[in-house]
């Protein structure tokens, strides 16, 4: 499943990056939880202000970097399902494809023992 998206902004002059520096907590308050998050997917840039972290953005964009995955990556493969199977499991709202796969998964398990 793909994680949350945002609508919000990415600041686009330097006047509204000095305010989300500004805002950004420092010796008052501890980080929270999802800006520790936040941290370790931020591209560093030591020197060459606003110009510089516009540039490491773009190249990071036109690289396509993901960054390291949590878990072995999955196989794409093309398959095809009877049209009352694949309907089930689209009822079931997002995320139909992580239960089909979940289903299989306990397909295999009781069928493994042989």
């Amino acid at each position: 499943m793909k994680s949350g998206t945002t609508s919000r902004k990415f600041p686009a002059s330097p006047k509204e990056w000095q305010a989300v520096i500004d805002a950004a907590p420092g010796k008052d308050r501890p980080l929270t939880r999802k800006e520790k998050a936040d941290l370790e997917r931020a591209v560093v840039v030591k020197k060459g202000g606003y110009s510089a972290v516009q540039d490491a953005l773009a190249a990071r964009r036109k690289q396509g970097e993901r960054g390291p995955q949590r878990s072995p990556t999955k196989q794409s493969v093309s398959v095809r399902y009877s049209p009352d199977v694949l309907a089930f499991f689209k009822a079931t709202g997002a995320g139909w494809q992580t239960r089909m796969n979940d289903a299989l998964r306990d397909w295999m398990a009781k069928h493994s023992s042989r």
